[in-house]
């Protein structure tokens, strides 16, 4: 443990300050960091010794630890006063590991008030096109999403006994300027074909931003043991947000094809994303964490993109 840091439950509360702690300080978890600056001491848990002078230079303090070394994790016991949690789970299995050891590192101290889980939209499985919102029964069709699921229950259970309120986020397609791949516009230069339209499905959005901004509420106006749906309000199928897309390009309307045809030529990760349909409902997003997008729709997000020339 840096020098700097001692446990918050060894300091008399007068004296303890608020402390978030980052797991997977990936691409959202720096974004939410700027937004904390004014607030809070940050940490980031990072297992890549090459990271530290990045995370540094973004104002804070790494912590070395992997999620797959539970001894590793001894010094998060007592670190922090709330936590970002952003780490995926394994690529493998049916349940996250990750998460269990996460937890059972957190409460061998005092624990935290308030957890953020990113989870997926993918929980939810194929909705057919419906409307849906967080109570929606849980379905997932892919390991991934299974993986979510196993994660979300194992932060429940864990934040429902420990007194620990959780807040689990649903997140569907993050974009931005700046993050890597985080807008169509090199799929739209490589001509990848999309569903033809008797066959599209409904696809779900939030900028990046804005998804930074939903984690940092979270961790303060979230209800125990809450999933919110953190998307924006498009409601566009996938073929035609490929479709406005290039029209804001300027560049080639893409391909559409025939779901036959799709499963035939495409990758098989590509085709799981064509494969569910929904509209998800973020009335909590608006109303409990009181997010105010910034990008109301991927027209707005996307029309504030630079444009390769």
């Amino acid at each position: 443990m840096p020098s700097n840091l001692t446990p918050l439950g060894a300091l008399p509360a007068r004296f303890r300050r608020e402390r978030v702690l980052i797991v997977g300080c990936g691409d959202v978890g720096l974004r939410a960091a700027r937004v904390l600056a004014a607030r809070v001491q940050r940490l980031a848990l990072t297992s890549s010794p090459e990271r530290r002078p990045e995370l540094r230079a973004a104002g804070l303090i790494p912590i070395f630890g992997q999620l797959d070394e539970p001894a590793t994790l001894r010094r998060l016991a007592g670190i922090a006063t709330r936590v970002l949690h952003l780490a995926p789970p394994p690529a493998v299995g049916e349940a996250d590991p990750r998460t269990r050891s996460l937890t059972r590192a957190l409460r061998r101290r005092s624990l935290p008030q308030a957890l953020v889980y990113g989870s997926t939209s993918g929980v939810y499985g194929d909705c057919a096109g419906a409307w849906i919102d967080e109570t929606r029964p849980l379905a997932p069709r892919t390991a991934r999403g299974q993986r979510r699921v196993a994660a979300e229950r194992t932060l429940r259970d864990w934040g429902g006994g420990a007194g620990v309120r959780v807040s689990l986020l649903r997140i569907p397609g993050i974009y931005a300027p700046d993050r890597e791949g985080g807008t169509p516009e090199a799929r739209l230069r490589r001509g990848t074909p999309v569903l033809d339209a008797a066959d599209d499905v409904y696809t779900n959005h939030i900028h990046a931003d804005d998804l930074a901004r939903a984690c940092v509420l979270a961790l303060w106006r979230g209800r125990a043991q809450r999933a919110i749906n953190v998307n924006d309000n498009t409601v566009l199928k996938m073929g035609d947000y490929f479709d406005m897309a290039a029209d804001l390009y300027r560049l080639p309307r893409p391909p559409r094809v025939l779901r036959a045809l799709a499963q035939q030529t495409l990758p098989a990760l590509q085709l799981s994303f064509m494969g569910e349909s929904r509209r998800m409902d973020n009335t909590r997003l608006q109303t409990e964490l009181r997010l105010v997008l910034r990008y109301p729709d991927v027209c707005a997000g996307l029309g504030a993109l630079p444009i390769s020339s």
